[in-house]
């Protein structure tokens, strides 16, 4: 079967993640979650003490950026690929609301962004790819041949958001968390480069009131539509 790129672009806590792991699956694809990227450069820097007092030092993170390496490995028992930073798993470490609130900031460095791109570009040279983010449409793949773009009120993806973090994090408060979800969209909207906006080509998709399912049905009814146009 021909493969298509599939580009998924989205604001943050739209289950953007979960549902191209699951495209991916079903149609043998290669997964790439970039936002995963970002929250590894994210950790990189607070690790390093590159962010004090709430303040990110961006001339010492991208004198570092040599110095980071991300990978993604597959972890058969999971059924997804997980992320590692210099060899390391930190899968979980990355999932918190602490690298959650700085990764915006992070991602708005063009010297980061540049990194990262030219390696999710290389990801994809073979097609047969699903990545999701904030501007594979737009950047990564501008000529991908299907492009997605998901959305969802506020107050639901601060309700999943808070949800998932209580696994990890108890002492939580649903307001923070609708504060760091409208704080993200902020950032992500009106940063200079590569913000987030709906590629022109792109379909949109507001999930607030559709399960994982029907989403993952409509989205691959939509890349059958692509493999056949791009047949032709």
């Amino acid at each position: 079967m021909n493969k298509i790129v599939i580009a998924i672009d989205g604001f943050s806590s739209t289950g953007k993640s979960t549902i191209a792991k699951r495209l991916a699956k079903q149609l043998n694809y290669i997964y790439v979650d970039t936002g995963a990227m970002y929250r590894a450069v994210t950790y990189f820097a607070l690790k390093n003490d590159f962010i004090k007092n709430k303040k990110l030092d961006s001339e010492a993170l991208i004198s570092s950026l040599q110095d980071i390496n991300i990978s993604f490995k597959f972890n058969d028992e999971l059924g997804f690929a997980e992320v590692y930073l210099n060899g390391e798993n930190i899968e979980s470490e990355i999932r918190t609301l602490e690298v959650s609130s700085y990764v915006s900031p992070v991602a708005t460095l063009s010297q980061v962004r540049r990194k990262l791109v030219e390696q999710q570009q290389l990801m994809g040279k073979g097609k047969g790819i699903v990545m999701d983010g904030r501007d594979i449409g737009t950047v990564v793949f501008p000529d991908a041949e299907l492009k997605i773009f998901m959305t969802a009120s506020v107050e639901t993806r601060a309700k999943r958001r808070f949800k998932e973090l209580l696994e990890c994090e108890h002492n939580l408060s649903y307001d923070k968390v609708l504060e760091n979800v409208i704080t993200r969209d902020r950032i992500d909207s009106t940063r200079e480069d590569s913000p987030l906006v709906i590629a022109d080509n792109a379909i949109e998709i507001d999930n607030s009131d559709l399960n994982i399912e029907e989403q993952v049905e409509t989205i691959l009814k939509l890349v059958n539509k692509s493999i056949k146009k791009d047949l032709t």
